[in-house]
């Protein structure tokens, strides 16, 4: 008599940390989003793109708990959940560092990775900060994102933009994040800035980490993401793998061949009157419509 061994049950490969299905947000008469879907699974960048007004704002809102969808599911790790505020998501492990990074600028930098949960020694009457203890945390934490903290004491208004994106970044990792929510962290940054930033959010990948992105640039996206969702108008446009776009179709999508074009012909009809604008401005005109054209051409047979 023969037995066949049987392996123990355990989750799937593929099942999401976080998904939510069909997700609708209404404010009034107003569809800030309706009938949204998205799926983040660890060890990968799922980026968000979508112009101002598009309903990544609302998204957020949502995912990290501050509003409660008015349809659809969210599920955490294949299990529905209905969060019932911001500190819910982050015992769930959902952290988002919105774009004012919740940090205070007159602050150290140690106070400001801990705000409030710093290691104490004793106990009662007793109790204390354990300095020493959370001094090589915070250098242990920020050095892991690629930082060597010349002064802990030094205030975070000292920073560099990138910098103060490490240290919420790496704050979040600390306090157990397994979701990390990044609104526009590039926005306000420049080139080098921005190139940091990215590379901080890769290493949050290699850790394991379920990354949601929130961009207006498919330029930031595209080198980091493993997927990508468009938003507009509160609908999601396109959903698809980094394996089946280019930086080239992820910029189409955003922009969109026949909106440029209406454009440019907006901006001729501008510059055709007797107080046109400068010649820049017909410059651009003549620009949007070769980008567009270019685009005709290489979407025909």
């Amino acid at each position: 008599m023969s037995a066949t061994a049987q392996t123990p049950a355990t989750p799937a490969e593929d099942t999401p940390l976080l998904e939510v299905r069909d997700v609708a947000k209404y404010f009034g008469s107003v569809n800030a989003l309706q009938g949204v879907s998205l799926k983040v699974h660890a060890g990968e960048v799922t980026c968000v793109l979508g112009d101002n007004g598009a309903g990544k704002s609302t998204l957020i809102k949502i995912l990290s708990g501050v509003f409660q969808p008015d349809a659809g599911e969210f599920l955490i790790e294949g299990r529905p959940v209905a969060l019932a505020g911001p500190r819910e998501a982050r015992n769930l492990g959902i952290a988002t560092v919105f774009q004012d990074l919740a940090t205070i600028p007159l602050m150290s930098l140690w106070r400001n990775f801990f705000l409030g949960q710093e290691p104490t020694l004793g106990w009662g009457p007793t109790r204390r900060l354990d300095v020493g203890k959370a001094l090589a945390i915070m250098r242990d934490e920020l050095s892991k994102m690629g930082i060597d903290v010349r002064d802990p004491n030094q205030n975070v208004g000292t920073l560099s933009g990138g910098e103060r994106q490490a240290l919420a970044i790496a704050r979040a990792v600390y306090f157990g994040a397994r979701v990390l929510i990044l609104d526009e962290p590039t926005s306000a940054l420049g080139v080098r800035q921005s190139g940091i930033v990215l590379r901080y959010i890769m290493q949050a990948r290699e850790q394991g980490k379920g990354v949601i992105f929130i961009t207006h640039n498919p330029h930031h996206a595209y080198p980091v993401g493993n997927r990508f969702y468009l938003l507009k108008r509160g609908q999601l446009m396109a959903s698809v793998r980094k394996h089946e776009t280019t930086i080239e179709g992820l910029t189409e999508m955003m922009a969109g061949g026949t909106e440029l074009a209406e454009l440019s012909q907006e901006l001729m009809g501008l510059t055709a009157g007797a107080g046109a604008p400068d010649p820049e401005l017909a410059e651009v005109a003549r620009e949007l419509t070769r980008e567009a054209q270019a685009r005709s051409d290489g979407a025909a047979p």
